[in-house]
Order: structure tokens, then C-alpha cells, then sequence
């Protein structure tokens, strides 16, 4: 199964080493289209293309059978991303790290479209991702 994987780049400061332990955690048993998104430094990231950027994860998004997208970061591109991925009908699963005085948005939050998923340890976020590529591999693949 082909996963897009969202998170912060640009907007608040990401969590690399998580993003990149839940793409390594992802590949065990499916392809992430954006494994290579997160490893790199913010100066190389501000130098690419933006229009390049935004045709091949458009492209990554529209071949993916499903999105991961970690929302603790508020990012306006992942948003964008979300709602192609909800316009086109992906099965979307946002995860959400609790914090103190900080509410996820209300437009993901309230959507019926995707699955959020609040967690605070490590081993909830794993298992909401084993539990929702379930799912898709049986609702949206298998026949």
C-alpha cells in the first residue's frame, strides 16, 4: 500500500526524529511516498522550488492508497493537504500529540472525513496507525 505522510516542514518548528521514526514505523509493512521529506536540514528545505515541491507532492498524494498526517505543528501545507486528500476521498488518519493549553483545529477536528487520534505516548500513536492501514487494506483493497 502506498502512504503519503504528512507533517510540518515550514510551519511550526517540526519534530523530525518523531516524523521520521513513524515513516520508519509505517515502512515496515507499507511504501511511504514522502520517506525522503523529512530528512534534511530547514536551510536546504527554504532553497528548493515551490512549484516544484508542490507538483511532486501533489503527484505522491494523488497515487497514495492513504494519508498519515501529524498535526501536533500547525502547518498550513499540511491542511492543503488534508483537503485534497479529503476531496478525493483518501481514508486520512491525523494524530495529534496532547499538549497543555493547545487545541487541534476545529476544521480537522470536526470533520467527518478523517480519523484524528489524540495520543500522548508513543506506543497509541503505533497502534491507531496498525489499527486505521486495517482497515484500509480491508475497506478500500482488498475486494
Amino acid at each position: 500500500m502506498r502512504v503519503y505522510f504528512a507533517g510540518s516542514i515550514r510551519g511550526e518548528a517540526p519534530d523530525r526524529d518523531w516524523f521520521q521514526e513513524l515513516i520508519r514505523y509505517i515502512s515496515k509493512t507499507d511504501k511511504v511516498l514522502t520517506e525522503h521529506s523529512f530528512d534534511f536540514s530547514y536551510e536546504d528545505e527554504i532553497k528548493k522550488d515551490d512549484r516544484e515541491i508542490w507538483e511532486t507532492d501533489i503527484n505522491w498524494l494523488q497515487s497514495a492508497d492513504a494519508v498519515v498526517g501529524e498535526i501536533t505543528a500547525p502547518s498550513l501545507g499540511v491542511g492543503y493537504e488534508i483537503g485534497k486528500a479529503e476531496e478525493w476521498g483518501k481514508p486520512i488518519l491525523l494524530l495529534y500529540r496532547e499538549t497543555p493549553g493547545k487545541k487541534t483545529s476545529a476544521m480537522l477536528n470536526g470533520s467527518r472525513f478523517n480519523e484524528l487520534i489524540t495520543y500522548n505516548e508513543k506506543n497509541e500513536a503505533h497502534q491507531a496507525i496498525d489499527v486505521f492501514l486495517a482497515k484500509v487494506r480491508a475497506e478500500y483493497l482488498e475486494p
